[in-house]
């Protein structure tokens, strides 16, 4: 099945070029979670409790938008 998918898609040069996009902006947002993720991990230990627990209260405030 997916030969008869990759087929019907190979007949259509522009849905080629927007999948062939897609792949590439997944990927750049997977490396920018990564890296994300390795800055969120490398700051964590220089909260303290105390701003641990201004940003508890900030985040449980009135949304701005209703």
């Amino acid at each position: 099945m997916a030969k008869a998918l990759y087929g019907h898609l190979a007949a259509d040069p522009a849905l080629l070029s927007e999948v062939r996009h897609l792949r590439l902006r997944i990927r750049d947002l997977e490396d920018e979670l990564i890296r994300l993720r390795a800055e969120n991990d490398a700051l964590a230990p220089l909260v303290t409790d105390g701003e641990l627990a201004e940003l508890s209260v900030l985040q449980t405030g009135e949304p701005v938008l209703r």
